[in-house]
C-alpha cells in the first residue's frame, strides 16, 4: 500500500513535470534584435544566420535586424535569404535610422523577409548586378545577370504579396525608392513606417503575418522584452577588414612590409607584418568591387620604387612610381556606392607615406655609394701623414699614416716633419707629395 502511494507520487510529480517543461516550451521568448550595419558579404551573412539559428533555438517571438547596407555579394544574399525562408521565427528588415538605406543585396533581403519596415527618411532599391570586379559588365552578360536577379526578387515579391513590378525595376532600371513611394505603391514594397524599435514593435502587436511556406502566425510584441545580439569579436575584427580604406591600408603595408624584406634580407619583422596584412587584405578584396588594372598599377608603382635604389635614374623612376601608386590606388575600388569608394585623403597620405620612405632609402644609397672606402688600398689614398724622415727624388725615406711606418718616395723635396699626402700605393711603398 505504501509502494503503491509512493508509486502515484511519483508519477503525479512526473506529470507535474513534463507539464511544466511542456508549458516552458511554448511560452513565448523575445524579440531578437541585431544591427547589420556593413556591406552583405560571407561574415555578416554567418552573423544572421546566426541570429535566426539562436532565435529558432530560444523560440524567439520576432527577429529585428535594423539593416544599414549599401549592397554586397549575391552569394552571401542568397545564403541569407534561403535561412530566412526556412527560419521557425519570423523575421524583420528594418532599415533604420533617418537618412539609411539598404541598396542593391539590401533590397533584396527587404523583400525576402516577412516583414519589411522603413524608418523616415530613408530609401531602399538599385539592386542591378554588377561584375564580381565592380567593372561594368559586357551587354549580354549584364542582361543575363539582370534577368537572373530581376527573376529572384520577382518570386520572392509574389510569394510576400509584394510589387514584383517595381521589385523588378529597382534591379533592371536601377530605380531606387523612398519610404513612402514603397509603402503608396499598389501593392507596397513594404509593410509599415517605423521610428524606432520600440515603435516598430508597438505597431506590430496583433499583426498576423503569412510565412513563406503559407502558414500564418500573429504577434504579440507589446510588451515583449528584447534580447539584443551583437556580432563576436572576430566577426567584428574580419567585418571592419572588409572596409575599403582598411583593406587599402593593410594591402600598403603588406607591399611595404614585403618590399623592406626584399631591401634588406633578414629583418623577419617587416616579412611577417607585410604577409599577415596582405593576407587579411586579400579576404578583404575577395568582398570589394576591385578593379585589378589599378591594383597592377600600385605593384607597379612599387616595383619602380624599389629599382630607384639600384638603377641611376636621377628620379624618374621614382616620379613613374608615385604617378602609378596614385593612379592605381585611384582605380582600384570601382563602384558607384560612396561607401566603397576609398578616401581620398587616405590615397594621399599613403602615397606621400611610400614616397618619402622611397626617397630616404634612396638618398642613403646614394649616400654609401659616394662614401670614400677606409680599407685596403683605396682607403690610404689622399690620406695625410708626417714624413719621419727626409725624402728626395730617387731616395726613400719614411712617413706615419694611419699610426702606421710606411716607406715612401716622392718626385720632390720633402723635410723631415713635413705633412704630406698620399698619393699612390706600390704594396708596401707610398708615393706621396708635400702637403
Amino acid at each position: 500500500m505504501i509502494v503503491h502511494r509512493r508509486s502515484s507520487a511519483v508519477a503525479t510529480l512526473a506529470i507535474v513535470c513534463l507539464a511544466a517543461v511542456g508549458l516552458s516550451a511554448q511560452q513565448p521568448g523575445p524579440v531578437v534584435s541585431a544591427e547589420v550595419e556593413s556591406i552583405i558579404h560571407p561574415v555578416s551573412a554567418e552573423f544572421m544566420i546566426e541570429v535566426m539559428s539562436r532565435a529558432d533555438a530560444s523560440n524567439a517571438r520576432l527577429v529585428v535586424f535594423t539593416l544599414r547596407t549599401p549592397g554586397g555579394l549575391l552569394d552571401s544574399t542568397r545564403q541569407i535569404v534561403t535561412h530566412m525562408l526556412a527560419a521557425k521565427t519570423p523575421v524583420v528588415m528594418f532599415v533604420a535610422p533617418s537618412g539609411s538605406r539598404a541598396a542593391s543585396a539590401g533590397f533584396v533581403l527587404m523583400i525576402a523577409a516577412d516583414i519589411a519596415a522603413m524608418a523616415p527618411g530613408t530609401h531602399i532599391g538599385a539592386a542591378h548586378p554588377v561584375a564580381g570586379n565592380g567593372q561594368s559588365m559586357d551587354e549580354t552578360t549584364s542582361k543575363k545577370a539582370g534577368e537572373d536577379a530581376a527573376a529572384y526578387v520577382r518570386t520572392l515579391a509574389s510569394k510576400r504579396n509584394r510589387n514584383s513590378e517595381l521589385a523588378e525595376q529597382a534591379v533592371i532600371q536601377s530605380k531606387a525608392f523612398t519610404e513612402d513611394e514603397s509603402l503608396n505603391a499598389k501593392p507596397p514594397l513594404i509593410d509599415l513606417i517605423a521610428t524606432d524599435i520600440p515603435d516598430l514593435l508597438k505597431k506590430l502587436d496583433g499583426r498576423s503575418v503569412t510565412r513563406f511556406d503559407g502558414s500564418s502566425v500573429t504577434l504579440h510584441t507589446a510588451s515583449a522584452p528584447v534580447t539584443t545580439v551583437a556580432m563576436t569579436l572576430r566577426q567584428r575584427i574580419l567585418s571592419a577588414v572588409a572596409h575599403p580604406n582598411i583593406a587599402y591600408i593593410l594591402m600598403s603595408l603588406g607591399m611595404l612590409g614585403l618590399t623592406i624584406e626584399l631591401w634588406s634580407p633578414g629583418a623577419i619583422l617587416p616579412g611577417v607584418v607585410g604577409g599577415l596584412s596582405l593576407l587579411l587584405a586579400f579576404f578583404a578584396l575577395q568582398v570589394l568591387p576591385v578593379n585589378y588594372t589599378g591594383l597592377l598599377l600600385m605593384l607597379f608603382g612599387l616595383t619602380l620604387l624599389a629599382l630607384e635604389i639600384k638603377v641611376t635614374s636621377y628620379g624618374l623612376l621614382t616620379i613613374g612610381g608615385v604617378l602609378s601608386l596614385i593612379f592605381g590606388s585611384m582605380m582600384l575600388i570601382d563602384s558607384p556606392a560612396p561607401e566603397l569608394q576609398l578616401s581620398v585623403s587616405l590615397v594621399v597620405s599613403v602615397v606621400l607615406g611610400f614616397t618619402a620612405i622611397a626617397v630616404f632609402l634612396v638618398r642613403l644609397a646614394l649616400k654609401s655609394q659616394r662614401t670614400p672606402p677606409v680599407t685596403g688600398v683605396e682607403g690610404m689614398l689622399n690620406e695625410i701623414g708626417d714624413a719621419l724622415a727626409p725624402i728626395q727624388p730617387g731616395q726613400p725615406g719614411t712617413v706615419l699614416v694611419h699610426g702606421e711606418v710606411w716607406r715612401a718616395i716622392s718626385h720632390g723635396h720633402i723635410a723631415r716633419g713635413d705633412r704630406v699626402r698620399v698619393a699612390h700605393v706600390d704594396g708596401l711603398t707610398l708615393t706621396v707629395r708635400k702637403e
